[in-house]
């Protein structure tokens, strides 16, 4: 079976210059980068709050699922990503309000930073869809 690819960009200036997309579906599968808690102007949602940054994140990595055909019922992994791991339990509360029914897959990580320091929390999704397009 000959599976099409399917680029999902956000729009980003970034994603031609580092050469990513937001979202990249082949075949099934989907699978979303790493997402950080970005408003729709540009800078940081919920600067100093874990919870609502991981709620943003998961509303940005929707999005693109949508884009690509699939929903938050198709995701099989997270990948929780936090710069101070001693607030992983505020990131899982925003994570089991979106997907305590789904229950995917889910690795809480800690990491020394990010590209912005005010970014406490990125979060990658990976999904699987019926339909195969």
């Amino acid at each position: 079976m000959n599976s099409t690819r399917k680029n999902i960009g956000s729009g980003s200036p970034l994603e031609p210059e580092i050469g990513f997309s937001r979202a990249v579906r082949k075949g099934s599968h989907v699978a979303v980068a790493g997402t950080a808690p970005i408003a729709d102007d540009g800078t940081t949602a919920g600067v100093g709050d874990v919870h609502a940054q991981t709620v943003r994140c998961i509303d940005i990595a929707e999005t693109a699922l949508k884009a690509a055909g699939a929903s938050l019922d198709d995701v099989v992994r997270t990948r929780i990503m936090l710069t101070d791991i001693t607030t992983w339990k505020e990131a899982a509360k925003a994570h089991g309000e979106r997907f305590a029914g789904i229950r995917p897959v889910t690795t809480f990580v800690e990491v020394s930073r990010f590209i912005d320091p005010d970014w406490l929390v990125e979060i990658e999704v990976d999904a699987v869809t019926d339909d195969g397009q």
